[in-house]
């Protein structure tokens, strides 16, 4: 061998990888292959490295198709690497071939970062408000090329990869580029296309392999039991509903009807085979429903993707992500869409409370406790088997908050219906001595959450005006619905469950004992206006054996619809804003099940269809009269007339606001049927009976004042002779 060929394979092997390195690459260990794979200088040129597992042959390419030169063997089975004629640093491709085929394989590892310093800045600082749009899956132009920008947070990682059907799901040919300052991971992979489907391969700090991981900020699923989250395009959809959004920016929705059907996407209607209707079949069949009957508000159970149908969504895997149950992303956006362009506005139930440890889900994501806390006493829920966030970790809080204002943004819903909020404001819920850990000023409040919580509610109303949140909270946490700056957690309203709990007990005891109870529907107006309520008639009435409203009436079967008729009346004059669970508008005999649709053959049956005029009729008047519902949550809006009268079981109070017409409510609720029953209204003259809920219209024995009262002035009172019904609730209105 002459002198000359000796250099020049001397200079040849000093750009090969070392063996150690080269095997770390093939077994997908590498601490950081953006430094050996790719296009890396040497000597005053290039070399490019790519890992092709089953390729015998590889020819660089540029972009635009130039070749760069023939790649050789490398020192470990599909590595391949050699020096390549280019001008600069710039992305390849490269012509794979082995004996049977001939493929073209892109170089992510030619391609720079996509995130940048100040996202590091603000992503470590739990500051960044639009996360969503940095971390996940990206569709994106980079760098000359299509392709897609994975990121994700796992700082404790020793190494993660993205894997899909784009590299045979396949660890080693996507390593990722660690952010070291934040403990994120990010690649560009150019050429996947949306609708890919894929998970991120993690090794744990000790180097072991965990199940792979769904994306935490993936837009789309997977429909179960498959598992992998779906690269997402940006939402293909133009919004049509300015009006609806501009109206609710400006008003105060204390003092706007509302009136909420909260509704199980997958089971209040079916298809005709019992599969899942669509947004768009929901639509189509949903809207009109809902406007026909009267209702403000859509409220739906957890619409993000969940892998176990029975958890009804509270059990969430991916929170950013409507679930594949019923069809693309842009299917529900469309269905807000067009609720809003009819004049209805869209809830969703939001669940930040507690997590599912699903193997592909957050729990021990990079291999520790990362979502989580780790000492079980913190961060496991007894009560349903799942894992608790940790609130205090700035990064953990900020994936919360983004999530709340991603729904906000990207899919324009009106509101957010947070779940268990009082599991999260107490360590020691559900728990015995001994199995929660104090704060730090050794109470029991959790303070994280409180924190998070005000964080989070700050967020959504200071940037998407118009927007509530509303809080299922069943204890006597103070300030819940007071602005955050007063002191309170910044919710818009707080579900009152003492009302529905008080309520319901009255209703189910049988007529001869109520006088005993008569407190159970006077008490809760002592504190009615401590809170912004709704009136929660919800999911957690009509399931696990608790029967239905219809059935949990006492007496027999025309007694049960007469106190259900009266209940509903009741409920719509009481102050606060309204929600019932689907199904109970037509009294549904049968539990809900999230198997099946409901019962709608119920409505052959006209005492059924006469409930759900009757609720039609109530939601009409409520939204039309606003001494119905503009002081709602203020007590200037309400005044006893009749409290005290236990022995007759009846009572008597006047809604008002302010410059309207006051509207008297009296309920009788024995059988009793009384004539001439005395009450003092509020004005003189003649009073027009605008509610009979014992209407013949509406399945009743047809009892009450032919149309309207006149008062006489007795002792300076206006007193109005009124028959009243049984089981009944009436409403008034100066004529």
């Amino acid at each position: 061998m002459t002198q000359k060929g000796t250099v020049r394979d001397a200079i040849r092997k000093d750009f090969h990888l070392p063996v150690v390195e080269a095997e770390a690459i093939a077994s997908g260990t590498h601490g950081n292959p953006f430094s050996v794979l790719g296009v890396q200088q040497f000597d005053g040129g290039f070399i490019a490295r790519v890992f092709a597992p089953g390729a015998t042959e590889i020819r660089a390419l540029t972009l635009d198709g130039k070749p760069a030169g023939l790649l050789e063997p490398g020192a470990a089975p599909g590595l391949f690497e050699g020096p390549i004629d280019i001008a600069g640093r710039q992305p390849l491709r490269y012509a794979a071939a082995n004996a049977d085929a001939a493929w073209e394989i892109p170089d992510p590892y030619s391609y720079g970062p996509v995130l940048g310093p100040m996202d590091d800045y603000f992503i470590a600082e739990g500051s960044h408000l639009r996360l969503f749009d940095k971390l996940g899956a990206h569709p994106i132009h980079h760098e000359g090329s299509d392709g897609v920008h994975f990121a994700v947070w796992a700082p404790n990682a020793r190494r993660v990869s993205v894997v899909g059907d784009f590299n045979d799901w396949d660890g080693r040919r996507h390593v990722m580029r660690r952010r070291a300052d934040v403990g994120i991971w990010e690649i560009f992979a150019p050429g996947v296309r949306p609708g890919s489907a894929y998970k991120y391969e993690i090794l744990g700090p000790n180097g072991e392999r965990l199940p792979l991981k769904a994306d935490p900020f993936a837009r789309r699923a997977e429909l179960r039991p498959a598992t992998a989250s779906i690269v997402a395009a940006d939402l293909d959809h133009e919004w049509g509903d300015s009006a609806h959004r501009a109206h609710w920016s400006k008003v105060d929705a204390r003092r706007q009807p509302m009136s909420i059907y909260e509704v199980h996407p997958g089971s209040w209607r079916r298809r005709a085979d019992g599969t899942f209707m669509s947004w768009d079949e929901l639509g189509d069949e949903l809207i009109p429903y809902c406007v026909e009957m009267g209702f403000t508000h859509i409220e739906f159970l957890p619409v993000s993707e969940h892998p176990y149908d029975p958890s009804w969504g509270y059990q969430t895997t991916g929170l950013y992500a409507p679930s594949a149950r019923f069809g693309e992303p842009e299917g529900f956006a469309r269905f807000v869409d067009g609720a809003h362009q009819v004049g209805l506005g869209v809830i969703v139930d939001w669940v930040p409370a507690h997590f599912p440890t699903d193997a592909h889900g957050l729990a021990h994501f990079d291999g520790t406790a990362l979502y989580e806390h780790a000492d079980p006493r913190q961060g496991f829920h007894p009560d349903w088997n799942t894992a608790i966030y940790n609130f205090g970790r700035r990064e953990v809080s900020s994936f919360l908050v983004n999530n709340a204002l991603f729904w906000a943004e990207t899919y324009h819903v009106d509101g957010l219906r947070v779940d268990a909020v009082a599991s999260m404001l107490y360590l020691d819920y559900s728990r015995k001595e001994g199995e929660w850990i104090p704060n730090k000023e050794g109470g029991r409040e959790n303070l994280d959450a409180v924190e998070f919580l005000r964080q989070m509610n700050k967020a959504v109303y200071g940037s998407h005006p118009g927007i509530v949140t509303i809080a299922e909270e069943s204890t006597s946490w103070p300030k819940v619905s007071a602005p955050v700056h007063e002191g309170g957690l910044g919710f818009g309203f707080k579900w009152n469950m003492g009302f529905m709990h008080d309520t319901l007990n009255y209703f189910q005891r049988d007529p001869i004992h109520r006088s005993h109870h008569h407190n159970d529907l006077t008490f809760g107006l002592l504190y009615a206006f401590s809170e912004n309520f709704v009136l929660p008639i919800s999911h957690d009435e009509v399931v696990h054996g608790k029967g239905t409203l219809l059935t949990r009436m006492a007496g027999d079967e025309w007694q049960k619809f007469a106190n259900l008729r009266a209940y509903f009346g009741f409920m719509w004059g009481y102050p606060g804003k309204k929600l019932l669970f689907m199904g109970q508008e037509f009294a549904q005999r049968g539990e809900w099940s999230e198997a099946r649709q409901l019962d709608w053959d119920h409505l052959d049956d006209p005492r059924h269809s006469g409930m759900q005029d009757l609720v039609r009729d109530l939601n009409r008047l409520y939204a039309r009269t606003p001494a119905l519902h503009a002081r709602d949550c203020e007590p200037e809006g309400f005044e006893w007339l009749v409290a005290d009268d236990s022995a007759n079981s009846v009572f008597a109070w006047v809604r008002r606001a302010p410059g309207e017409k006051p509207v008297v409510i009296v309920a009788n609720l024995t059988p009793a049927f009384r004539v001439g029953y005395r009450v003092a209204m509020p004005q003189e003259g003649t009073w027009r009976e605008i509610f009979n809920s014992d209407s013949t219209i509406y399945g009743g024995s047809g009892k009450g004042n032919l149309g309207e009262v006149a008062t006489r002035l007795e002792d300076g009172r206006s007193i109005a002779e009124l028959t009243l019904p049984p089981l009944a609730t009436l409403m008034f209105t100066p004529a």
